[in-house]
């Protein structure tokens, strides 16, 4: 059992001493690289599943080690959870250790002053007890001691004094800091909410009546995002009530096609009841979010949604606008995938009509550039939409439509073209008002396209706590770092018609600038200073 017990509190020391601390904010540091590295699925599961795909061998491999989610890791909780006991196994016996500290009384003077890193003597045209009274208004602002000859080593009237206990101070709320943004993070993570929306906001439909788009959003249901996800405390029902209607996208760009600026003109509203003339304005810019009872709304990007309408020989039409994922973030070049059912008239057997319905899978681009030997290849150009164009392929067959299995809006079902259920009938490039007819007499349009822009809304009710406690660390980190703890010690000796006076001086820590303040200090004792500095009482060197 005594085995156990000295076991137990050999680790307990181990991992609350100060080496260990800073052991596990370097491992947390390192164990944070591969969530900056690699895509996380907190953020976009499309992204792990696809690298995964273009890397299945070491794809499944950092899948098993949650790599593909390193802050909700069981190893990342781990050292966060370690790191917290240390921190607070270091803090409190600290902070007793600094109390006792700071109610002690200044040690003694050595015996020998001469030996100490700094070292004053001198005469002072003045009895004792108003040299004694001056040293006690110069040393006011420091912690002090007075000891008789008989209590002093070297049998004369001594001071002790010092400063700089604000350092120990500092020292420690920037580890209460530390614990404390931790906590609010962890806290944050818990009860946070964030979702995401596209809004198409700027019709361009050329050849059709443009599909009726909603620009409005209303923050009253996580079904109503397109992305959501929440902290494990949040159960959906605590939403932050307030709706928005998106009137336009603009962006600026250079010649060379780098974006300058990106703005969306909005209307907003905290009372979802409110008729719409009294809601409010407001422009949206990047880093600039319009903020509503603790929610942030941000305008995050951008993109195009073609829209393509397909008629079959009957004469009824489906026509679409789906938004393109952008495969080339510098011009916009886009890709996705449009899906159709065929008219029941047409096919009244369920199965039928599945084996008849459209995919028309495609390449977008906003400012059409042909390559290529043939001049067929499609590129873009530019990312403002000049003169966009589609390069297309269709399909007929089972498009996986009915089926209640959710698809990926961007890509087709590569299952389904290898079981030859969805074949490829034509590939072809078109531009807004052209169309291709396809066998059976199916018509396939290019109409246009529109702008999307894509809204993030956020809510952390624990940001201001992780603002104030980062706050804190880092003012505290600052006078850590600044404040200097020093000693000074002066004897007084009386002498005919003067007093005597030796002082010395010694940095508890770095003594970077300690010289010159010990110069000042035993200038003002010694009597060499101005009329000047004989009235100035401020803080030499530290608020400490």
């Amino acid at each position: 059992m005594r085995t156990v017990t000295t076991w137990l509190r050999a680790t307990w020391h181990w991992l609350t001493s100060m080496r260990t601390a800073l052991v596990l904010l370097f491992m947390l540091a390192l164990a944070a690289i591969p969530g900056a590295l690699l895509p996380q699925r907190t953020v976009s599961a499309s992204l792990v599943n696809d690298f995964i795909e273009a890397n299945p061998t070491m794809g499944p491999i950092y899948d098993r080690l949650q790599l593909f989610n390193v802050f909700g890791s069981t190893w990342f909780i781990a050292i966060v959870t370690l790191l917290m006991i240390s921190l607070v196994g270091c803090i409190i016996p600290r902070t007793m250790e600094h109390w006792r500290a700071y109610r002690a009384t200044p040690a003694r003077a050595p015996k020998f002053l001469h030996r100490m890193p700094l070292h004053a003597q001198g005469s002072v045209d003045k009895p004792l007890a108003d040299v004694e009274s001056d040293i006690a208004r110069i040393l006011s602002r420091w912690h002090t001691a007075t000891y008789t000859p008989e209590q002093d080593r070297a049998g004369v009237l001594s001071i002790s004094a010092e400063k700089g206990y604000t350092r120990e101070l500092m020292n420690l709320l920037f580890h209460i800091g530390l614990v404390g943004m931790i906590i609010a993070f962890t806290a944050g993570r818990m009860v946070f909410y964030e979702g995401q929306v596209i809004v198409v906001t700027n019709s361009a439909a050329e050849s059709a009546v443009p599909v009726e788009q909603s620009r409005e959003f209303c923050n009253t249901s996580p079904a109503n995002f397109d992305v959501f996800r929440a902290g494990p405390l949040f159960d959906g029902t605590g939403l932050t009530p307030f709706c928005f209607e998106s009137h336009n996208f603009t962006a600026d760009y250079l010649n060379n096609g780098q974006a300058n600026g990106f703005a969306s003109d909005i209307s907003y509203t905290a009372d979802v009841t409110a008729d719409k003339q009294e809601w409010q304005d407001f422009t949206l810019r990047v880093n600039h979010p319009l903020r509503i009872n603790g929610d942030r709304v941000y305008l995050q990007g951008h993109g195009f949604a073609p829209q393509v309408t397909v008629t079959w020989p009957d004469g009824e039409s489906r026509t679409q606008m789906i938004q393109f994922r952008p495969t080339d973030v510098q011009n916009f070049l886009s890709s996705g995938v449009m899906r159709f059912d065929p008219p029941a008239g047409m096919y009244p057997d369920l199965g039928e009509r599945r084996q008849n319905q459209l995919a028309v899978e495609g390449v977008f681009a906003p400012t059409a550039q042909w390559i290529g030997p043939n001049g067929d290849q499609l590129q873009s150009a530019f990312p403002a939409m000049t003169d966009p164009a589609m390069a297309v392929d269709i399909y007929v067959g089972d498009a996986g439509l009915d089926t209640g299995r959710p698809q990926n809006i961007f890509v087709l079902d590569q299952a389904l073209i290898a079981d030859g259920r969805l074949q490829k009938v034509d590939r072809v490039n078109l531009t807004p008002g052209e169309e291709v007819t396809i066998d059976g007499g199916i018509t396939v349009r290019f109409d246009g396209a529109a702008e999307y822009a894509n809204y993030q809304i956020s809510r952390d009710p624990t940001q201001m706590w992780a603002l104030a406690t980062t706050i804190v660390m880092l003012g505290s980190l600052i006078g850590s770092v600044t404040i200097k703890r020093r000693r000074v010690w002066v004897r007084l000796a009386p002498e005919a018609g003067s007093t005597r006076v030796e002082l010395a001086g010694l940095a508890r820590t770095d003594r970077a600038g300690w010289g010159a303040e010990f110069d000042e200090l035993a200038d003002r004792i010694l009597g060499r200073g101005t009329a000047e500095d004989e009235e100035d009482e401020r803080d030499l060197g530290d608020l400490g």
